[in-house]
């Protein structure tokens, strides 16, 4: 007798996305079918229950996919959910991974990917997810923008470890955001109006920062007129956020260990311990194996920093998230009785080509200050810093030896033809996937692999 088949229930507004999953998934052995809302899938789990759900999150319907989520954790606790979406923001990421999502994917997917992701939700069927938490809408847009497969992994490690109160450490080239992330993880805590209190390390002395991080008290030294808390007090039940911790000197190092050992602290000239409860977010542009490697920082202070670590990336690493961290500043720093100027294409080539040394916080520093400066409405490389669009390859000032090299100069490569010709067949079609693909000579499988490759939202 045959073994039976997983049973998988797809749920998206589209069908050519169904059909498409569909194929896929029996190609893969499973018994698929697809329902297009979430109240038809509410109907057909009443009859007859899958053993796994992949489900897209925003659907013009009356139960999205969150809704869809919700029903089902209460319902159907054994099903795992897979939640989709070409919207990927760390809000919908906490609210699917709380409200007790599998896994959260975004569009365009990679379906080799999204295939091992359903395979795992199948052999993790009887592990019990998570209790559904409420979420603080009133907190959210917090200023972390991206949809890359790298960022979404950072969202989904904000939302698994948001309401432990481990430790973590965030790495990553100054610039990335990890500030953001220390604050996002805050928020969607359990303490989120509780005191969030941030100091960095390597901006301070060794004695102003002993005096800052644990307190003094009065006539500790010169100008010490009055008892002062620390951050830690300070934090009370709150999160405390070490910003370049690797900065610290060993002397401190060893007060701080002993902080977070004992969870007490003593101010400078005291002797009395106080008790501290605030939570510890740490931050470093160095990664974990280079401070263990390095005899200036302590390895039994990095195992409790570095009990949880979240990596940011680095600009250059995601160039898919600069159009829409662009379109994020260009809303921010455009006054509010104005409307935001557009980036032209020479513009937009300027930002795509340049190499970010600076990460996110040079790329919005150079759009604010081109939305400072800029008149028409209509921003220029010439608004933009010359460095920036001064990046250009060089061109070598000895003459080619190929006569007819400049009959190429600028011409697109190869891949950027492919992917200009498959926007067209893609408009040309009006969207029709299958269309598409029968005029392009191929598979939806390989379709779909195309768009995952060029990053063209369907």
């Amino acid at each position: 007798m045959l073994p039976e088949r997983p049973r998988l229930m797809i749920v998206d507004d589209d069908p050519v996305t169904c059909e498409l999953l569909c194929e896929v998934f029996t190609g893969e052995g499973f018994a698929a079918q697809f329902v297009q809302s979430g109240e038809a899938a509410l109907t057909s789990l009443a009859d007859e229950s899958p053993d796994v759900l992949v489900s897209d999150i925003r659907m013009n319907t009356r139960v999205d996919g969150l809704a869809l989520l919700d029903q089902v954790r209460q319902d159907y606790p054994q099903i795992p959910v897979v939640l989709m979406t070409a919207f990927g923001s760390v809000e919908t990421a906490v609210r699917a991974v709380k409200q007790g999502a599998f896994d959260y994917i975004s569009k365009p997917f990679d379906i080799d990917a999204l295939v091992a992701t359903v395979r795992r939700a199948l052999a993790a069927r009887s592990i019990v997810q998570p209790q559904t938490l409420a979420d603080h809408e009133e907190q959210l847009a917090l200023g972390l923008v991206g949809r890359t497969p790298s960022m979404l992994e950072v969202y989904k490690m904000i939302a698994r470890v948001s309401d432990s109160p481990a430790a973590v450490l965030i790495t990553g080239d100054s610039g990335t955001g990890k500030e953001l992330v220390a604050r996002a993880i805050h928020v969607h805590g359990k303490n989120p109006t509780a005191p969030f209190v941030a100091i960095n390390c390597g901006a301070l002395t060794e004695t102003l920062l002993e005096s800052e991080l644990f307190g003094h008290v009065r006539g500790s030294f010169t100008g010490a007129i009055a008892n002062k808390p620390g951050i830690f007090e300070q934090a009370r039940e709150g999160t405390v956020f070490l910003d370049e911790v690797s900065e610290m000197s060993t002397g401190l190092q060893v007060k701080l260990l002993r902080v977070l050992q004992e969870r007490e602290v003593v101010p400078v000239g005291g002797s009395a311990p106080i008790a501290v409860h605030a939570r510890v977010i740490a931050a470093s542009n160095r990664d974990p194996e280079i401070l263990m490697a390095s005899d200036s920082f302590r390895h039994d202070l990095l195992y409790r920093l570095n009990v949880i670590n979240i990596h940011l990336p680095p600009l250059r690493e995601r160039r898919d998230d600069i159009a829409l961290l662009v379109a994020h500043f260009l809303r921010k720093h455009t006054p509010a009785n104005r409307t935001p100027p557009l980036l032209d294409d020479a513009a937009s080539a300027c930002l795509n080509r340049y190499a970010w040394p600076g990460n996110v916080r040079e790329l919005e520093n150079a759009i604010e200050r081109a939305v400072t400066l800029n008149q028409s409405g209509s921003i220029t490389p010439t608004d933009l810093p010359a460095k920036i669009c001064s990046s250009q390859p060089e061109v070598s000032a000895v003459p080619p030896v190929d006569d007819l090299a400049p009959l190429f100069a600028g011409l697109p490569s190869v891949e950027e033809v492919e992917r200009r010709y498959l926007l067209h067949v893609l408009e040309a079609t009006g969207g029709n996937r299958k269309r598409a693909a029968e005029i392009l000579g191929i598979n939806r499988k390989t379709l779909y692999r195309m768009v995952a490759r060029f990053g063209i939202v369907l």
